[in-house]
């Protein structure tokens, strides 16, 4: 007998399948890009501790400074009479005289018997307002003559003549210590608050110059303003749509942890008595009025010192964490660390476990 051909075999044909039914398609909406920017803020705020706590404490302190500021006078014109934010009135002494820090007057009482907490409340605001302001004009001040020697540098012009004034006067400027010369300023205009912050204010403005300008510079000639150069864009709209909008991260980071820088110095010219009047709330003129009881009260010094000290750390912890956010590397290597791993606790892992290799 012919041995079998197993190949001859019939093939039982397999029964027809219904055609794969395609899962339906998930249509994503795109992102609106505020909506994306507020992700990513809160995923750097989320890696990053520090500048969380930074954020939360400026927007706490400006919050708080701008309710102190404005209820009395507005509750004043609504209600007839001012309603105080404060826990006591900072002008009405109270029977507690030099009274520690207590749960009634949490950092105090002064040897009239006025609530400390209450006096370093009311005056936040005039020194929030006065780092603020003294930074706010030095930005614009220093930043506008930083970009015109920084963009028309160029030898043989009228441009670099201005630069080359610019550049000198500056120098000027920054070969005395800011505090000497604000010190001497105000000390020649007179003992007030105004001419403390102005003679701040004519100070502090050098150092923008040379940080707007150096940035300028780097910019000024990469590719993409050469290319909006060559396509006859004027040189105007080059300095504000394409060199402006690149150096504001320097700038707003500088100028954020600028604040703090500030504030110290006014209080300093405040505490050697710049400033004149011991009445006025300020943070630096309670320092030098309350310094003789620092050996027998020191919560009277310790309270505006530390208020002080607060507010010139939250604003340098959100400085550095703004660079963090605002410079694209940084800010994709803190998003990623914040996302949590997409591969499960229960997944093998590549060439471990029994068989790895076989």
């Amino acid at each position: 007998m012919p041995s079998a051909d197993p190949s001859a075999a019939a093939v039982t044909p397999l029964p027809d399948l219904p055609p794969p039914v395609p899962a339906p398609a998930v249509v994503r909406r795109p992102r609106s890009p505020l909506l994306s920017a507020v992700v990513g803020f809160l995923r750097v705020m989320r890696a990053n501790p520090l500048t969380l706590a930074g954020f939360v404490l400026v927007v706490l302190i400006c919050v708080t400074a701008f309710v102190v500021a404005v209820v009395p006078p507005v509750t004043h014109v609504l209600l007839g009479h001012a309603v105080m934010v404060t826990p006591y009135d900072p002008n009405t002494p109270t029977p507690a005289v030099h009274q520690g820090p207590s749960s009634a007057h949490w950092f105090g009482t002064d040897p009239v018997g006025r609530d400390m907490f209450s006096l370093v409340l009311a005056a936040l605001p005039l020194d929030l307002a006065i780092g603020l302001s003294v930074t706010g004009f030095a930005l614009v001040v220093g930043s506008s003559l930083g970009l015109v020697a920084g963009f028309w540098d160029k030898p043989r012009t009228l441009g670099g003549v201005v630069s080359v004034v610019i550049m000198r006067v500056t120098d000027v400027f920054l070969a005395f210590p800011s505090l000497v010369l604000a010190l001497a300023v105000a000390a020649t205009l007179g003992r007030s608050i105004v001419t403390t912050v102005f003679a701040v204010m004519i100070t502090w403005w050098p150092y923008y110059v040379r940080l707007t300008r150096g940035e300028v510079l780097a910019v000024k000639n990469l590719p993409y303003v050469t290319a909006a150069r060559a396509s006859g864009v004027s040189e105007v709209k080059i300095l504000f749509r394409h060199v402006l909008r690149n150096i504001l991260e320097p700038l707003t980071i500088y100028y954020t942890l600028d604040v703090g820088t500030v504030l110290v110095t006014f209080s300093t010219l405040s505490f050697v008595g710049v400033t004149g009047s011991i009445t006025t709330a300020e943070w630096g003129t309670q320092v030098e009025f309350f310094q003789p009881y620092l050996p027998f009260y020191p919560w009277t010094v310790l309270a505006p010192g530390l208020a002080i000290f607060v507010t010139c750390l939250a604003f340098s912890l959100l400085g550095d964490g703004l660079r963090d956010i605002l410079d694209p590397r940084s800010r994709r290597a803190l998003t990623q660390a914040a996302q949590p791993s997409t591969i499960p606790a229960s997944a093998p892992t590549a060439g471990v476990g029994p068989g790895a290799g076989a």
